[in-house]
């Protein structure tokens, strides 16, 4: 075994690093679409709220300049 053969223990560990998964959802929110992630929800929780906010406030700039 000192001619650089694995061992028996060496390639189970590096078989159980490879089966081991995260826990966060992969591939894509929206299957045929590039963007967003699968855990883009997950990472950006406030994303609904504050894209709300932008649009309220960004119509309440466009209507005022209407007026």
């Amino acid at each position: 075994m000192k001619k650089g053969f694995a061992t028996e223990t060496s390639v189970k560990a590096k078989t159980e690093k490879n089966t081991i998964s995260s826990k966060e959802p992969t591939g894509r929110l929206i299957s045929w679409s590039p963007w967003p992630p699968a855990n883009f929800q997950t990472r950006y929780p406030a994303f609904p709220f504050v894209l709300t906010i932008l649009i309220i406030v960004i119509g309440q700039w466009y209507l005022s300049l209407l007026n």
